[in-house]
């Protein structure tokens, strides 16, 4: 019959999802963009760069690269630690804030004029360093108010704002090191010569990453080369860019006027 289950064939697409990032200061806008190279100051991706390279990394994983695992359980560490730096320093800023008198409420300081950013992303990575992103942002409207209302001072606000951004940078320059390595966990079992090139130029490997006994847990399932040719369609939830409010290349966050301690943190 012709609604038998088994004559039935459902051609569905990818889940879609429109998703933007709102941010309130230059500081976290910075790190978004990154830094130009300049005369005696090396260039550094911003988080667009550093997501564009999770998704290179998570497709390195799913067609079984053993480099792209080590690199995903190199960057959940690196995360883990910038999340935990971000942490403290949020706790110090709450405790300033702690100070202030019952007799005077302070309201959250968010920017009359925010950029909003599209974002397309695929790697759960990428949304992790967006969150921190995000917690940076909202920090460092945090330290702008403290400043404001004389709970610390210039030099307390300016090193607390560098210390927040030079995690997250330290972050994505380490994510720059990563390189797809073109070998498969079938090449080392084999040990052909691509496994042997691929050995001298990246390094051994742990014998459980080797494996493939420990991966991220956001390690996406290892498509194998004989299904690679018959691949379905992913019904994962990806992003596309939503409809821009702001340019992403020029739009900047305007800080309040009043809350002139937003100084540069670089």
């Amino acid at each position: 019959m012709a609604n038998e289950p088994s004559s039935l064939q459902l051609n569905l697409g990818a889940l879609r999802s429109a998703m933007q990032l709102t941010l309130h200061t230059h500081h976290a806008a910075r790190i978004w963009h990154g830094r130009v190279a300049a005369e005696g100051r090396p260039g550094i991706i911003g988080l667009n760069g550093f997501v564009a390279i999770m998704n290179k990394m998570k497709r390195g994983a799913e067609q079984d690269d053993p480099y792209s695992d080590a690199w995903m359980l190199r960057i959940e560490d690196k995360l883990a630690q910038t999340k935990a730096t971000l942490q403290s320093l949020r706790e110090q800023v709450d405790q300033a804030l702690a100070d202030v008198p019952p007799a005077l409420t302070l309201g959250d300081n968010l920017n009359i004029q925010p950029v909003r950013l599209p974002l397309f992303i695929n790697a759960q990575l990428g949304f992790m360093a967006v969150y921190l992103l995000a917690d940076y942002d909202d920090l460092a409207r945090r330290l702008i108010l403290a400043h404001h209302t004389a709970m610390i001072d210039r030099r307390t606000l300016e090193r607390w704002l560098n210390e927040g951004a030079h995690a997250l940078r330290s972050l994505f320059s380490v994510a720059q090191q990563y390189r797809y390595s073109g070998t498969r966990r079938d090449d080392f079992a084999a040990n052909n010569a691509a496994a042997r090139a691929a050995r001298e130029k990246f390094g051994e490997l742990p014998q459980d990453v080797l494996e493939g006994t420990r991966r991220s847990r956001f390690a996406p399932p290892i498509v194998r080369r004989s299904s690679l040719a018959q691949r379905p369609a992913s019904t994962a939830i990806t992003t596309e860019p939503a409809a821009a409010t702001a340019d992403a290349s020029s739009a900047m966050p305007a800080d309040d006027d009043n809350h002139a301690g937003d100084a540069e943190a670089s």
